[in-house]
């Protein structure tokens, strides 16, 4: 009777096999460090399923802000459109935090392009970390890599969204495309929205896009919809000839979930090919 009970028990039990680490294909791990900072930061690189097979191919570059978070989101959505080329493809490269500090405050310190005296962490350093990007990330990525060179987009969601916002002002000719995602253009005081524009001098294309529940109204701490709002009108009169937006509002998405359709629809804007 033993072995009957034992044997059925077998053929309903499932049998596990030892785990496996589950891995992105492609993609690797690479830690820059920043030479006037010291700072050293993850960097999540992707290349593309043709790019062995194409040795002579340079390849468009999609940045991403919030290391591993963002990586995995674009890593996901853009597989089955790249692969089944209904995008053109690109590599994926995701900016982290710099080791040792704690996400909020690496975050909050290099995405912010003022120093706001009522927080308690450090910030302003937004043209610090411009200067890495510019600097020191870049160039690994030409040396290393057949990128076209060209061909940059900037990628950002919230305070990362503000960040693409300082780096669209300032220096708009960093990137050739941006995909902003529900940008904190509130950040001390919405200061940023009173900063001159700089005009383009090639042409460069915006995505910006904002959940419409993202308003105090509906549990959230800022109105995000006023925000990308009033950075649409900035970027509609200061943006000039060379800058085009698309601004959208995403129906039902909240602050915690808005990113990914921006993502996907911003890139699927940029880098969607006719059927």
């Amino acid at each position: 009777m033993f072995n009957i009970v034992f044997y059925a028990l077998l053929l309903i039990t499932p049998i596990a096999s030892p785990e496996i680490a589950v891995e992105i294909p492609r993609s690797t791990q690479v830690q820059l460090t920043d030479p006037a900072t010291k700072r050293i930061y993850p960097i999540y690189i992707k290349v593309p399923r043709s790019y062995a097979s194409n040795p002579d191919k340079v390849y468009p570059v999609i940045y991403l802000t919030d290391g591993l978070y963002s990586f995995q989101i674009a890593s996901g959505a853009t597989r089955f459109p790249m692969n089944s080329g209904a995008m053109d493809e690109a590599i994926l490269v995701s900016i982290s935090y710099a080791k040792g500090s704690k996400g909020a405050s690496s975050r909050i310190r290099d995405y912010t392009p003022s120093e706001a005296e009522d927080w308690k962490l450090e910030t302003g350093k937004a043209a610090e970390h411009a200067q890495f990007i510019r600097e020191t990330v870049f160039p690994y990525m030409d040396q290393q890599y057949r990128v076209h060179p060209q061909q940059r987009t900037y990628v950002g969601n919230s305070l990362g969204g503000l960040f693409g916002a300082y780096l669209l002002f300032e220096q708009p000719d960093m990137f050739s495309s941006y995909v902003l995602g529900s940008p904190s253009v509130w950040f001390d005081n919405h200061k940023l929205l009173s900063v001159p524009m700089t005009a383009a001098e090639q042409p460069v294309r915006v995505y910006l896009a904002v959940g419409a529940l993202e308003r105090p109204q509906y549990g959230e701490q800022q109105d995000m919809v006023d925000g990308a709002t009033r950075l649409n009108d900035k970027l509609m009169s200061e943006g000039g000839d060379n800058l085009t937006v698309k601004f959208m509002i995403i129906d039902e998405a909240k602050h915690a979930t808005a990113f990914p359709t921006t993502l996907i629809q911003g890139l699927d804007w940029l880098y969607g090919l006719p059927r």
